[in-house]
């Protein structure tokens, strides 16, 4: 191992203890389809989890977070000026924001409403699979309902490159995640394949990001630690595991457990490329 893989190691294990000392409220304007899920992660992370999309409630709620997460799961009109009003508010205190862009590329709402949300919000990660950035940039990326079906062949040069063009961290989640500003490059190696048999652990993966943002003021760093943690969990989660409904016990169990010293040791953070 590395000294720089070393220290990134030791930066992720402070900012889980700090989420865990601090326990940072995190907002969520997120899809119904996982929203207990979300909460659950929230929670076992250490940080709070709060639901709410009414227009009316959003500028008071996010004053008082840690984090913004903005999820288009289950998007509608309404919520769109729902969370432009609660980025906005966001912004002006300088909250973090993470996009999750659920879906980006299936239909036009989706892909307009997340451009729009990043053309009018400074957004601090945005967290997806490589065909849901891979849309949202426009160089192709191929998604079937909110399932990336692939079409993406250089994952480190989109990821670069949208975040070049929006100005903000991009991570891409996979076999191998990808977190960038553009350049600086971090590989995260965590995880397991039961992750892939559930639904929502996309937008459990931006919690994560959301409540390392909440503590971590490098959004390179936060993305990183948070994700090399829940795949940190989904190891420890599969081990015990029978299938992926015990596995998803498991997870939620694995994340209450691991503490940073368990983080520092079993963090699997590389540098692709950049001074980190």
């Amino acid at each position: 191992m590395t000294t720089r893989q070393a220290e990134l190691r030791q930066r992720a294990a402070r900012a889980l203890a700090a989420i865990r000392t601090q326990r940072p409220l995190v907002h969520h304007i997120t899809n119904f389809v996982v929203m207990n899920d979300t909460a659950n992660v929230t929670l076992q992370v250490g940080a709070l989890p709060v639901m709410a999309h009414a227009r009316e409630e959003v500028g008071e709620m996010v004053a008082m977070a840690g984090a913004l997460v903005l999820n288009i799961g289950t998007l509608t009109p309404d919520w769109v000026e729902a969370m432009l009003e609660a980025g906005r508010r966001a912004n002006a205190s300088e909250i973090p924001v993470v996009l999750d862009p659920v879906g980006a590329g299936a239909t036009t709402l989706r892909t307009q409403s997340a451009r729009r949300l990043l053309s009018e919000l400074r957004v601090r990660v945005v967290r997806g699979n490589a065909g849901e950035i891979g849309a949202l940039y426009g160089t192709g990326g191929i998604v079937k309902g909110v399932e990336s079906l692939g079409g993406v062949d250089d994952p480190v040069g989109l990821a670069r490159q949208a975040a070049r063009a929006w100005g903000t961290v991009v991570a891409i989640t996979g076999k191998r995640d990808i977190v960038t500003d553009g350049s600086r490059v971090l590989g995260v190696d965590n995880g397991h394949a039961y992750l892939t048999t559930l639904t929502g652990t996309g937008c459990m993966s931006t919690t994560m990001v959301a409540a390392f943002a909440a503590v971590e003021p490098d959004g390179v760093t936060a993305a990183a630690a948070a994700l090399a943690c829940f795949g940190l969990a989904a190891e420890w989660a599969a081990e015990e595991a029978r299938g992926p409904g015990s596995f998803k016990v498991a997870l939620l169990d694995a994340l209450h457990r691991l503490g940073p010293e368990d983080l520092e040791q079993g963090a699997r953070i590389e540098v692709v490329a950049g001074d980190v």
